[in-house]
């Protein structure tokens, strides 16, 4: 699970740190981020043999909103 969450933030700081990028770029690395942020939350709860399906996977979704908060502000 740490390590797709790696990845999460790794997008995030590609996001800051392209030059080149348009804000759409921006935002459409954060939303993936997002995605594996969710994918981290769903292999960890598969991992413990818990259901996959739950409200664990909304947890998922904060690497889009910080990321989006430090993107856009």
């Amino acid at each position: 699970m740490t390590t797709i969450l790696h990845l999460s933030v790794g997008l995030i700081l590609a996001a800051l740190t392209l030059e080149t990028a348009t804000r759409s770029a921006e935002i459409g690395l954060n939303i993936i981020a997002g995605a594996f942020g969710v994918v981290a939350v769903a292999a960890g709860l598969a991992i413990h043999r818990r259901s996959v399906l739950s409200w664990w996977l909304l947890l998922g979704w904060i690497p889009t909103i910080v990321g989006l908060w430090l993107t856009l502000y």
